[in-house]
Formats: C-alpha cells, sequence, structure tokens
C-alpha cells in the first residue's frame, strides 16, 4: 500500500533478508505477495482478509450528512473498522508454532498491537522479544481534529506494560506515551534502501517549479495563507501537489491560472522520480512536534532544498527567497545516514542482541 506504515513493514523485511536472517510477515495476503516473497526471500503468512467495510461517504444531503456522522462515530468509540485487526492478529499468533527471537508488530492501525498484547505472555514463547513499533501516536496524537474516549488510555497501558520495547520514530514523540514506560522507548526511525530510488538528471527549470506530497488535515495541515500568498503572487511558477483530498485545494488551483495543478497519488518510486526534476519540495508542518512527517526522509534523499511550511505562524520572505532560487532557509535535516534502512535494522538487532 502507498502508506509511511506499509513502507515500514516492507522495507525492514527487505533489509532483515537481504542481511541473511529468516523473515516471515504476517499479513492479508494478496496474489502480489508471490512475487514478493520469491523476490526478496521471505516468507508472507495469511493474516486472514478484513470483512469490516469502511462507511463510504457517498450519496449527499441529510444522507451523506448521516453516514459522515455515523462514520466518525464508529471510528472514535470503537476504532471501526479497524478493530478487526485486534483479532485476527490475536487468532492468527495463537494459531502459530513457531518461535522468534524478534517480534515487530507494526502501528498504525494500534489494535494490531493489541491483538500481540493478548497472547502475549512470559509462557507463550512467542519470540524473545516483542518491538511494538509505533509511528503515529495514539492517545497522544495531535493532528486529528477529535480526540479518543478516556478509556483508551486504559489499553494503551495495557498494551505498553505487555511489550517489551516501545519504537518511535523521533525523540520528540516520547512524551505522546504513558510517562510510567518511557523507560522502555527505543528511538528507531523510518529507513529506505537509499540506492533503490531513481532520479532524473536535475536541469534548473526555466520557471520555479516545486511539488507537495501528501496528506492535508482540516485545522492542522492547512496552510491557507500559504496558497493565498502563492494565489497573489506576480510572477510565473509551477507547483504540483499531490494528495488524496484534492476538495481542500481545488478552489487555489482553479484561481492560480494554471501555476497550480493537483494531482492523484502515485507510487513512491514513481513519485521520486519526478520530484527530483524539480527545484526545491514543499513539507506542511504538522501541529505540535510528537509527529514528524516521514516524507521528510524521501526530500531528503533527492537531496532536494525543503520549504518547510507552518499552517499557523506563516513567513512569506521564506516563500518568496525559495521562489527566487534562494535556499538559505530551507529546512536542515540532522544525520541522514540514520535513515538508511541498514542502519535501521542494526537497531532492531540490537534488542535481540
Amino acid at each position: 500500500m502507498n502508506s509511511p506504515r506499509s513502507f515500514r513493514a516492507t522495507e525492514l523485511a527487505k533489509e532483515f533478508a537481504r542481511q541473511g536472517h529468516e523473515v516471515t510477515v504476517l499479513t492479508p495476503k494478496k496474489n502480489e505477495h508471490i512475487i514478493f516473497e520469491k523476490k526478496h526471500n521471505v516468507l508472507i503468512q495469511d493474516l486472514g482478509r478484513p470483512r469490516w467495510r469502511e462507511i463510504k461517504l457517498k450519496g449527499k444531503g441529510i444522507s451523506l450528512l448521516f453516514k459522515r456522522g455515523l462514520r466518525r462515530i464508529l471510528q472514535l468509540t470503537i476504532l471501526y473498522p479497524s478493530l478487526e485487526y485486534f483479532f485476527l492478529v490475536k487468532k492468527a499468533l495463537r494459531k502459530n508454532q513457531e518461535h522468534y527471537d524478534l517480534l515487530i508488530s507494526i502501528a498504525v492501525p494500534y489494535p494490531i498491537h493489541w491483538g500481540v498484547a493478548a497472547i502475549w505472555s512470559k509462557k507463550s514463547k512467542l519470540a524473545k522479544q516483542w518491538a511494538a513499533d509505533c509511528g503515529d501516536p495514539f492517545i497522544g496524537e495531535e493532528n486529528d481534529s477529535f480526540k479518543l474516549p478516556f478509556y483508551f488510555k486504559y489499553v494503551e497501558k495495557w498494551f505498553c506494560k505487555k511489550a517489551g520495547h516501545i519504537i518511535v520514530p523521533v525523540k520528540s514523540a516520547i512524551p505522546a506515551y504513558p510517562k510510567e514506560y518511557h523507560y522502555k522507548i527505543k528511538i528507531i526511525p523510518q529507513g529506505f534502501k537509499f540506492e533503490e530510488v531513481k532520479q532524473a538528471p536535475y536541469q534548473k527549470n526555466k520557471i520555479p517549479h516545486f511539488a507537495y506530497a501528501g496528506s492535508l488535515i482540516p485545522g492542522r495541515r492547512e496552510p491557507k495563507e500559504f496558497f493565498d500568498f502563492l494565489i497573489n503572487y506576480p510572477h510565473s511558477y509551477k507547483f504540483d501537489i499531490y494528495t488524496n483530498q484534492p476538495n481542500m485545494v481545488s478552489s487555489y488551483a482553479y484561481r492560480s491560472n494554471g501555476r497550480i495543478e493537483v494531482k492523484e497519488f502515485i507510487p513512491r518510486t514513481d513519485l521520486l522520480f519526478q520530484l527530483s526534476k524539480l527545484d526545491f519540495v514543499v513539507n506542511f508542518e504538522n501541529a505540535g512536534t510528537k509527529q514528524v512527517p516521514s516524507k521528510i526522509i524521501d526530500y531528503t534523499i533527492l537531496q532536494k532544498p525543503i520549504l518547510s511550511v507552518n499552517s499557523h505562524i506563516f513567513t512569506p520572505r521564506h516563500v518568496e527567497e525559495f521562489l527566487m532560487g534562494n535556499y538559505q532557509n530551507k529546512l536542515i535535516v540532522e544525520n541522514p545516514e540514520q535513515y538508511k534502512i541498514e542502519n535501521v535494522v542494526k537497531k532492531f538487532l540490537l534488542l535481540v542482541s
């Protein structure tokens, strides 16, 4: 799938196998996984096909309003439909007779961790170590419009108590987790194989050409002032937006006289090739510091200047500088070597050394 958590699982599986380890991946198995198994020397076991269906937002008027409300209520109160993964993981691992050195559960969705916790005990002998890999925080999440009900904090503490290690991608995410389990937290960032990224030969574009790739979040990752600035900017430029929320930016594209173009998500490898042709890339900062967009790693691999835009404190001077080819205020990513998948896997292996 085209998502950060999918990239996490895929890159880890490939690199563990490359380094000579026996790797089993438990996931809803598809036909394309058969090719993946042979190519990368991993074993993919079928987790089972999820049956709970997300409520589709179709129709209009009262019908659409009802569906939207019902979907949000179910998502918040019982994590529907992702809660089904709790039962799928629990059932699959209970049947599993293997004994592993390291078991890595990857969230989101968090019910994957809960499924492991439901059968995990010192007597289970499922694995020597269990590492609960957390991308975005759960209770401490900062970028959703709604907060989860209070009772989920007890579920979070339950799984944190059982997990041997809690993995987070950045140090600033630590406060998002229960304080009594901070001693279990290890910082292991997202990782990729840098050499697998194909780039086009870069030549400076005749007019500034830049892009943003990722999701947009109402009230959180919604840089209205940035778009207003671009709409009123008197000179030529080309801004591509790859997002699955086109409705949030379509009006700006319409008013831009062709300078802003909204595009659908495309596979990561194709996206990076397209971004490699551009002059610079844009990052829309999250609310708070507990979540850092993983796209920054891709931008770093491409070695493109990063214009980082805060949705709440807008600095038009920085945008104008970038449009004029002055990148002195670009986002500096420290120690890019830490995002190489080889170094990421080494950190995981230390958990069982």
